[in-house]
């Protein structure tokens, strides 16, 4: 009697799986994964491939983990590749490589690259474990299911729909605030802000500072919904970026540490100091062309340095500032000429400052006129064109897809030492006469 129950009871299930595919998903949906591996077990891959696609991906994630090797073998081979590397993705390292383990190297290949994003991009830095609902789960459903999670950090649940395309979110606090029986989709903010999983870093950063919340679903070019990022992690991720990239801007590697071995060092950072040291030659060859003039007047050599230090700092100013506004986005390249009348104005304005101050303090302490009068006019044209320099040379790197944290600094060094000593010694050659 108890064997014709349990085949009924199979044949039931049967019937529902082919002619109520949606309605026998919604039941497995709620149903702990322990009763659902047995009944999937016996079923065909075809079957029980078409269960996992009407279930949420978290869910069926979490099936395919606990299916048995030969199960999980015909199952990667019926589903597509994106859906299989979609669930995939969702589980842990060791789950992951234990249900490739089941098919052939040339399959396992091919799910794991599907399966991978760069690691500075969106999809690198996401937490593939999502909790994803259907509108139409109440509040009783998400708790209920929220309980079986013992190390996963939820602070907002996302609804999608029968194609995992994201509709919604609602936040923890508000899942815990509604009456029990709502369903997500009277509760849900739509639309919700959210990310590619192609999107750099900083594109990630400036969607979470324009939205201020506390975690971004992650979408494929489909819509999909695909991992979570949070922003605690992103800030941590933001911080090895901060620090890296002053690195970079001195001419030393990333992967350089304070204890890293000597030999490291040196060849990480001897190919910039050759550069550095080119320039150097450049900007001494400018001094080299006004010899005679600072023969003549040896006040000049004094004053040199004053000049290329405040064309230095004006320069490190404008780098700075247009690098971090091309870190958020606040700015574009194609908005480089706006930018730079910014900075230009900028720097006129501090230049002429700053020439006042400059050709007091030389005027007293030389007694010449002349010499102050050139200090001033050299300090406004070589800060404006400091100015310039720092708004577009991280421009024009960025246009030529090069990363500006990586040689603005020097070329901007060398920049502004050859406007300095040019504008200086220029301006000083053609008004020797007033010196």
């Amino acid at each position: 009697m108890v064997a014709k129950q349990n085949d009924a009871h199979a044949a039931l299930a049967l019937l529902a799986l082919e002619s109520f595919p949606d309605g026998a998903a919604l039941v497995l949906e709620q149903a702990p994964v322990a009763e659902i591996v047995p009944f999937l077990e016996r079923q065909t891959a075809e079957r029980t491939a078409a269960v996992l696609r009407r279930l949420t991906p978290d869910r069926a994630a979490r099936i395919l983990a606990a299916l048995g090797d030969a199960r999980t073998r015909s199952l990667l081979r019926a589903l597509e590749p994106n859906r299989a590397a979609h669930l995939l993705a969702r589980l842990d390292l060791e789950e992951r490589d234990a249900c490739l383990a089941t098919v052939g190297p040339d399959l396992a290949a091919e799910l794991r690259d599907l399966a991978g994003y760069p690691h500075d991009s969106a999809g690198g830095l996401m937490d593939p474990r999502i909790t994803t609902f259907r509108p139409d789960a109440t509040v009783r459903d998400v708790v209920r299911r929220l309980r079986t999670f013992r190390r996963r950090r939820v602070q907002d649940v996302f609804v999608v729909d029968i194609e995992d395309h994201l509709l919604g979110s609602v936040s923890l606090e508000e899942v815990v605030l509604a009456p029990s029986g709502t369903p997500l989709e009277l509760i849900m903010r739509s639309p919700t802000p959210s990310v590619q999983a192609t999107s750099s870093q900083t594109e990630v950063l400036a969607e979470l500072e324009r939205h201020r919340i506390g975690s971004l679903p992650v979408v494929d070019f489909d819509g999909r919904v695909v991992g979570v990022l949070r922003q605690d992690e992103l800030l941590t991720a933001a911080q090895d970026r901060a620090t890296a990239d002053a690195v970079t801007m001195v001419g030393a590697s990333r992967d350089e540490r304070a204890l890293s071995p000597p030999l490291f060092a040196v060849r990480k950072r001897l190919p910039w100091l050759l550069v550095n040291l080119l320039t150097a030659f450049l900007a001494a060859s400018v001094v080299g062309l006004f010899e005679e003039t600072i023969a003549a007047f040896t006040a000049l050599a004094v004053l040199l340095p004053v000049v290329a230090g405040q064309s230095g700092n004006t320069g490190a100013q404008a780098l700075a500032v247009t690098m971090r506004g091309l870190a958020l986005r606040e700015v574009r390249v194609r908005q480089w000429l706006p930018v730079a009348l910014k900075e230009v104005a900028a720097g006129a304005g501090n230049g002429l400052a700053v020439a006042l101050a400059t050709s007091t303090a030389v005027f007293f302490w030389s007694g010449s006129a002349g010499l102050a009068f050139v200090i001033g006019i050299s300090m406004v044209i070589s800060m404006t064109l400091a100015g310039l320099s720092g708004a577009t040379i991280p421009m024009i790197l960025t246009a030529l897809r090069q990363d500006p944290a990586q040689s603005s600094s020097i070329i901007l060094t060398t920049v502004t030492d050859v406007a300095g000593f040019f504008s200086f010694l220029g301006i000083a050659t053609a008004l020797s006469r007033m010196l």
